[in-house]
């Protein structure tokens, strides 16, 4: 990001306070950095804070009431290469998606031939109302890259969707929007992503505790690269928050198959990062079980291979990379894994490294490809482990195409 010109707006929003790291980490990162505020905003956080961090002046009206100089909205969008708008109001959202331009960050917008990023920042009644979701696909269509808000609490004490993406998380978007890494562009990829369910009954199922935050954060890191990506997600709790990603809700192995079965043909390629069953009941019981009194045996049999079968069926011009989770003999069953289901790399990592894999938040990896090439990587955050993954993904694509 370095010496690249940053235009920040910032409007009424409790969230506002964040805007101050943002700035900061922009500046840090070697931006250039313009804040542009509603009169709304100043009463969240004030332009001296914002002056101070960015080094520049804060611009809020039209014109310096001490001296007349025009604040021109026209150069100001030619100058920018970036603007974002973070916290967006539901207000500044709706007026974005209706062009009205009725202050100096709205006028700035529609003169601004640059990206442009919305990290929207509301309630969560506010966030999911159908006037506010047809703005946002409103400003989708017109090419508007939103941040979407993550779950979590609000300012009004709910829990819900709607409070502004951390400001490193939207520092670590716009580095990919500013070095242009779109390189996916035009590309339609699968993700499998999550457990599946085998069901015992009406209530019961054997499954495993994979949170699919691996799979999910795969998902975004493609989209993010400019990939059209096609989720098929088992049950889980994470929110896939691109627009450029359609989920395909499934539950158990054989329904994850047939997605993928269906799907694939027609795509660039897919990441296999879901935990599939390996065994699901031979019969399921209609109702629920009764307890009884003596010792109940279930008949397991095996699921379709959905990797094996994918790679029975890949062309030259598709890439699929494998996942492995191994305990022991780790590389050799990841090999294994590897030239039997005709992958072209694998992620293998393994339940021997602390906080790595399940159900947590990190996760440390190796990445084999089918010439024997390896790449370890250190313990860090899932969606760090996805951008590495993407990165080899990327090249291997390319490597394809040439």
């Amino acid at each position: 990001m370095m010496n690249k010109k940053i235009i920040l707006g910032v409007t009424g929003s409790i969230a506002a306070y964040k805007a101050a790291t943002l700035v900061r980490l922009l500046v840090k990162e070697g931006a250039e950095v313009k804040v542009l505020m509603t009169n709304t905003a100043r009463q969240f956080i004030t332009p001296l804070t914002m002056a101070t961090l960015s080094k520049r002046p804060v611009l809020v009206e039209f014109f310096n009431p001490e001296n007349g100089e025009w604040n021109s909205h026209v150069k100001l969008g030619l100058w920018a290469d970036l603007m974002l708008i973070a916290p967006a109001s539901a207000n500044t959202i709706g007026k974005m998606a209706c062009g009205i331009a009725d202050n100096l960050l709205l006028t700035t917008y529609l003169s601004a031939r640059c990206p442009v990023a919305v990290a929207p920042a509301m309630d969560l009644d506010m966030y999911a109302h159908v006037a506010h979701q047809q703005n946002l696909s409103l400003l989708r269509l017109r090419g508007v890259h939103i941040i979407e808000p993550p779950v979590g609490e609000l300012a009004s004490g709910l829990q819900g969707q709607g409070r502004m993406e951390e400001p490193e998380e939207i520092v670590r978007l716009l580095q990919i929007l500013l070095e242009k890494k779109i390189c996916l562009s035009g590309k339609h990829f699968l993700v499998t992503a999550g457990p599946t369910h085998e069901n015992i009954d009406a209530v019961r199922f054997i499954g495993n505790s994979s949170s699919g935050k691996m799979g999910y954060a795969i998902a975004e890191e493609l989209a993010w690269r400019g990939a059209r990506v096609t989720l098929i997600s088992g049950p889980v709790s994470v929110v896939a928050r691109h627009p450029g990603i359609t989920l395909c809700r499934v539950a158990s192995a054989q329904e994850m198959y047939e997605a993928a079965a269906r799907l694939f043909p027609e795509s660039d390629g897919a990441v296999m990062a879901a935990a599939v069953a390996d065994f699901t009941p031979e019969s399921r019981v209609e109702g629920k079980m009764k307890r009884g009194k003596s010792s109940l045996s279930i008949t397991l049999t095996p699921t379709k291979d959905i990797a094996a079968y994918l790679g029975s069926i890949k062309k030259k011009n598709q890439t699929l990379v494998g996942f492995a989770l191994e305990a022991a003999d780790e590389h050799t069953n990841a090999l294994k894994k590897l030239r039997e289901k005709n992958l072209d790399f694998i992620v293998l990592n393994s339940l021997n490294d602390p906080n790595a894999g399940f159900n947590v938040d990190t996760n440390k990896v190796c990445i084999i490809d089918r010439t024997g090439r390896e790449a370890t990587y250190e313990l860090k955050s899932k969606i760090e482990v996805a951008k590495d993954i993407v990165n080899k993904l990327s090249e291997w694509a390319n490597r394809i195409e040439s």
